[in-house]
C-alpha cells in the first residue's frame, strides 16, 4: 500500500499541470497516445503537443472528446478542464527572436531559395552555412530565418554564440534562448530537450566556429531527443555530426561586360549611403569588387572608404594592398571592423600544423593541385603516399574551416584562397624562416610540370596539358619571376625552354619571348652548347618570327642551328629549318623556303619522327598556295591533315584544315572551303589555339566577300584582325586589312578601302614581307577600282593618313556605313 502511494505521489508531481494530467489518466486507462488519438477522434500529433505542453489553451469542444474518450467521472473533468485554464493563464517561456537586420540583403535571392526549400521542405533537419568570415553567413541566416517563419508553428528561436568563451557555455546559451532558467544544470541538455519536446521548431545557431565541437555535441543530442526540431547553424567550420548538410555560402557574384551584378549593387548602395555619387563609374566599382572577390564583408569596408577617397584612388589601392580595408561599423564585433580581424580571428583557431601549411600554401598563385600542395609541404620532389596522405588531410582540414576553396572540373579538384586571405596567409610566411625554401620548392615543382607537358604537347593528350597549363599559369609566371629574380640560370632555362610550345599555342607569344631571352641573359659567354640552351634559341627564334621580328629571329635561329648541329641532334636541327623556312616564307622567299622545308623532312624521315614528316609535308603545302600552286598544295596539305589525324596531333589538324580551307576558297569552291575552315574554327577554339582561330576567321571572312555577304565578312574579319592585332602577327594583319579594304570597296567606301590599303602598306615596309602572291590578284583589283572610284588627291590622302596611323588605331573595327569619310584618318 505504501508502495503505491509513494509511486503515485511521485507521478502527481512529475506531471503536474495539464499535459502531465492528461498523460496520467491516459496510461491508467492503459491507452497509448495513438490509441487515445484514435477514441477521441483527435491526431496522435495533437495528443502529443498537449501533453508536452506545445499545444496550450485547448477548445472546450476538445477537453470534452478527451474526457469521453477517458471515461472520465464528473470530478476528474473538472479537475482536467481546471488544469487547462491554469496552464493558459501561467506565463510561458519567451523564445529569443532573430534580430531585426540592419539593411537591405543585397543579391542573395538564389542562395535563399536553395536553402530555404532544404529546411522547409524538410530534406534536411540540421543545415550548416559554412564559409570563410565577411562572407556574409550571418546576414544570409538572418534573412532565411525570417523567411522560415511561417514554416515553423512553434517558433524560430536565436542562439547567438560570437559572445561565447567557453564551450561550457553553449548549452546555458540554448536554455536561455529556449526562456529556460533552470537552478539545477546537471541535466541541462535533458531539460532542453523535454522542453522542446516534440514541438515544430527551428533552432538557429549563429557564429558557431570557436565553439564548434560543443555546439556539434548539443545539436546531435537535441536531434536525436526532438523528432520535430530542425537546426540552421552558421560557422566557419563544419559541426560535423549526423545528418549535417552543408550549404557553402558563395562570394557575390561578380560583373561581367556591363552587367549590374550582385557586388556592384551592394558597394553602390553602401557608397551611396555615405553621400558618394558612383553616376557613370560602375567600371571603376567594377574593378574594386572583382579585386575584392565579392566578399560582402570587404566590399562593405571598401564601400566605407568612399568618405576619404575616390573609386579611382581606392581601386588603385586595393591593387597593391587590403590593408585600408578596415574601419567598420564601430557596433560591430573587432573581427568584423577589419578584414585582417576576420581573418585573423579564424587563423587563432587553427592548430600548429594548420597555421604552417596556411603559410606555406600562400606561394600558390590562381589554385594548386594536391600533388603540387604535397611537394611544397613535404619538399620531396615526388612525394610518397604518407606525405600525400598529409597534404590531403591537413588542406581538407583548412577546406573545412573555409580558409582554402574546393573547386571540381573534369574529374580533377583544385584549391585556392581568395585574394584577401592568401595575402594575409602571404605575410605570415614572411615571417617565419621558411619563407624561401616553400617559394624554392614551389618553382622547382612547375619547372617539372612544365618539362613533363613539353613531352605532351605533341600528341593525343595535346588538349588536356594545354588545358593544365593554362590553369596553372599564374604558378608559372610565378616560379618564371622568382628564377630570374634570384638569377638561377639553369631553372630559368628550363622553364622558359619547356613553354615555348605552349606560349605559341595559346599565344603569349611576347611574354613567352620575354621569359627566353632574360633567361638567355642570364647565361656566361660559353663555346658550350647544351641541349637547354639549344632550345632556348629556337623557342626565342619561333616567338620572334610568330611577331615578325625577322632579323631577330633569324639570329635566335641560325645560333640554334649551329647549336643543334654541334650536339648531332638531327631532330633538333630539323626544327630549327622549320622555322627559318617559315621565315623565308612571310619574306616572300618562296624558292628558299621550300628547300629548307625539303632539308627538314629529309632529316625528320632519316630519324623516324612521323610527326615531324607531317608538319614538313604542311608547311611545303603552306608555301605552295601562298605562291599560288594549289593542286601540289592540296596534295601535300591533305596528306598532312591524315597523318595529323593518325597521330592525334590537334595543331597539325587545325593548320592543314586551314591550308585546305584556303585552297578551296582561292579555286572558288565556296561551299567546300566553309565546312573545312568552319571544322578548323571549331578545334581552334576547342583547343585554345589563337593563331588557329585567327587564321580560320581570316579565311572565312574571305569566302564571305567573294559570296557578296559583306556584313557577314566585315564582322569575321574585324574579329579576325583583333586575334591577329592581339598576337602581335602584323604580317598576317596586313593581309586582313586588305580583305577589309575589299570588302570597304564593295561597300562604296572609296576613301576608307584606301586608308586601310595604305595602312597595310605602312605594317608591310616595316616587317619588310610582301604581299603573298596568291593574295596579289585580289590586292591589284582593289586598289584598282579604289583608284577609279577617287581623284588622286583624295586617295593618296586616305593613303597616307592610313599609312602613318599605327595598327592599334586601324583596328578598332570596322565603321558604320556612312557616305561621309571616316574620322579615323581625318
Amino acid at each position: 500500500m505504501s508502495s503505491d502511494g509513494s509511486r503515485r505521489g511521485s507521478d502527481d508531481v512529475q506531471e503536474a499541470g495539464f499535459g502531465g494530467l492528461l498523460r496520467r489518466h491516459r496510461r491508467e486507462a492503459g491507452l497509448s497516445q495513438e490509441g487515445l488519438a484514435e477514441l477521441a477522434g483527435l491526431s496522435v500529433d495533437a495528443i502529443a503537443a498537449l501533453e508536452r505542453g506545445r499545444r496550450r489553451a485547448p477548445r472546450a469542444h476538445t477537453l470534452r472528446l478527451l474526457a469521453d474518450a477517458l471515461r472520465l467521472n464528473s470530478a476528474e473533468r473538472t479537475q482536467l478542464t481546471t488544469s487547462a485554464r491554469n496552464d493558459t493563464e501561467a506565463p510561458q517561456p519567451v523564445l529569443r527572436r532573430p534580430p531585426a537586420a540592419p539593411n537591405e540583403l543585397i543579391g542573395r535571392t538564389a542562395e535563399l531559395t536553395t536553402t530555404r526549400r532544404l529546411l522547409g521542405q524538410r530534406i534536411t533537419r540540421l543545415l550548416t552555412l559554412t564559409g570563410p568570415g565577411g562572407i556574409g553567413k550571418t546576414r544570409l541566416t538572418l534573412a532565411l530565418a525570417g523567411e522560415l517563419s511561417d514554416d515553423f508553428p512553434d517558433g524560430v528561436c536565436w542562439v547567438p554564440l560570437a559572445a561565447l568563451t567557453d564551450a561550457e557555455a553553449v548549452a546555458p546559451a540554448v536554455a536561455a534562448s529556449l526562456g529556460l532558467h533552470p537552478m539545477d544544470t546537471s541535466r541541462l541538455l535533458q531539460d532542453i530537450a523535454d522542453q522542446i519536446g516534440r514541438r515544430t521548431l527551428l533552432l538557429v545557431f549563429d557564429n558557431c566556429s570557436h565553439v564548434v565541437s560543443a555546439v556539434g555535441q548539443v545539436c546531435a543530442a537535441l536531434l536525436e531527443s526532438c523528432p520535430n526540431l530542425s537546426i540552421l547553424a552558421s560557422s566557419r567550420e563544419l559541426l560535423r555530426v549526423p545528418g549535417e548538410n552543408v550549404y557553402v555560402v558563395p562570394p557575390l557574384t561578380l560583373p561581367e561586360e556591363s552587367e549590374l551584378s550582385a557586388a556592384v549593387r551592394l558597394f553602390v548602395d553602401r557608397a551611396s549611403a555615405r553621400g558618394y555619387d558612383l553616376t557613370g563609374q560602375l567600371e571603376q566599382v567594377a574593378r574594386v569588387v572583382r579585386r575584392l572577390d565579392g566578399m560582402p564583408l570587404a566590399i562593405e569596408l571598401a564601400a566605407a572608404r568612399t568618405n576619404v577617397m575616390t573609386i579611382e584612388e581606392l581601386a588603385g589601392e586595393l591593387e597593391t594592398s587590403f590593408g585600408i580595408l578596415a574601419g567598420g561599423d564601430r557596433t560591430a564585433s573587432p573581427r568584423q571592423q577589419s578584414m585582417r580581424g576576420a581573418i585573423e580571428w579564424s587563423h587563432d583557431l587553427l592548430t600548429a600544423a594548420e597555421r604552417d601549411v596556411f603559410a606555406q600554401l600562400s606561394v600558390f598563385v590562381g589554385g594548386w593541385s594536391l600533388g603540387a600542395a604535397a611537394v611544397v609541404m613535404s619538399g620531396e620532389s615526388a612525394p610518397g603516399p604518407v606525405a600525400r596522405a598529409e597534404a590531403l588531410d591537413l588542406t581538407g582540414r583548412l577546406v573545412d574551416k573555409s580558409l582554402i576553396r574546393v573547386t571540381r572540373h573534369g574529374g580533377v579538384a583544385r584549391y585556392d584562397m581568395l585574394a584577401v586571405i592568401r595575402e594575409f596567409a602571404a605575410d605570415r610566411l614572411q615571417t617565419t624562416s621558411s619563407v624561401d625554401e616553400a617559394v624554392r620548392r614551389h618553382a622547382h615543382f612547375y619547372v617539372g610540370l612544365a618539362e613533363q607537358a613539353e613531352r605532351e604537347l605533341r600528341g593525343a593528350n595535346q588538349e588536356e596539358w594545354l588545358e593544365r597549363l593554362q590553369s596553372e599559369l599564374d604558378n608559372l609566371r610565378s616560379a618564371m619571376a622568382w628564377a630570374l629574380q634570384t638569377r638561377s640560370a639553369s631553372e630559368a632555362l628550363r622553364l622558359s625552354g619547356a613553354l615555348w610550345r605552349f606560349c605559341y599555342l595559346r599565344g603569349h607569344y611576347a611574354e613567352g619571348g620575354q621569359w627566353l631571352e632574360r633567361s638567355l641573359a642570364l647565361l656566361p659567354t660559353t663555346d658550350d652548347p647544351s641541349p637547354a640552351l639549344a632550345k632556348a634559341n629556337l623557342g626565342a627564334g619561333m616567338l620572334a618570327f610568330l611577331q615578325c621580328e625577322y632579323d631577330v629571329a633569324t639570329t635566335r635561329l641560325v645560333t640554334a642551328l649551329a647549336q643543334y648541329k654541334e650536339l648531332d641532334d638531327a631532330a633538333g636541327t630539323a626544327l630549327v629549318l622549320q622555322r627559318l623556312g617559315g621565315v623565308a616564307r612571310e619574306r616572300g622567299d618562296y624558292r628558299a623556303a621550300e628547300d629548307l622545308h625539303c632539308q627538314s623532312y629529309d632529316l625528320f624521315e632519316k630519324v623516324g619522327d612521323q610527326s615531324g614528316m607531317s608538319w614538313a609535308h604542311n608547311q611545303l603545302g603552306f608555301v605552295a598556295w601562298l605562291r599560288g600552286d594549289l593542286d601540289i598544295a592540296a596534295r601535300r596539305c591533305t596528306k598532312a591533315r591524315d597523318s595529323f589525324r593518325r597521330l592525334g596531333d590537334g595543331e597539325g589538324v587545325a593548320w592543314s584544315l586551314i591550308s585546305l580551307g584556303a585552297i578551296a576558297q582561292y579555286k572558288g569552291e565556296l561551299v567546300q572551303a566553309e565546312v573545312l575552315l568552319q571544322e578548323s574554327l571549331t578545334l581552334s577554339q576547342r583547343l585554345g589555339y589563337r593563331e588557329g582561330v585567327a587564321w580560320s576567321l581570316n579565311q572565312l571572312g574571305i569566302v564571305e566577300r567573294r559570296r557578296g555577304l559583306t556584313e557577314r565578312a566585315v564582322h569575321l574579319l574585324d574579329e579576325s584582325l583583333a586575334e591577329h592585332r592581339d598576337l602581335g602577327d602584323r604580317w598576317r594583319s596586313a593581309s586582313v586589312l586588305e580583305e577589309l579594304a575589299a570588302v570597304a570597296q564593295q561597300r562604296g567606301h572609296s576613301e576608307y578601302a584606301a586608308f586601310l590599303l595604305g595602312a597595310a602598306d605602312g605594317v608591310r615596309e616595316v616587317i619588310q614581307a610582301p604581299v603573298p602572291e596568291v593574295e596579289k590578284r585580289d590586292y591589284l583589283a582593289t586598289r584598282s577600282a579604289i583608284e577609279e572610284s577617287l581623284d588622286r588627291r583624295a586617295y593618296r590622302t586616305a593613303w597616307s593618313a592610313g599609312r602613318s596611323a599605327p595598327l592599334a588605331a586601324v583596328a578598332d573595327g570596322y565603321p558604320e556605313q556612312s557616305s561621309a569619310p571616316h574620322p579615323r584618318y581625318l
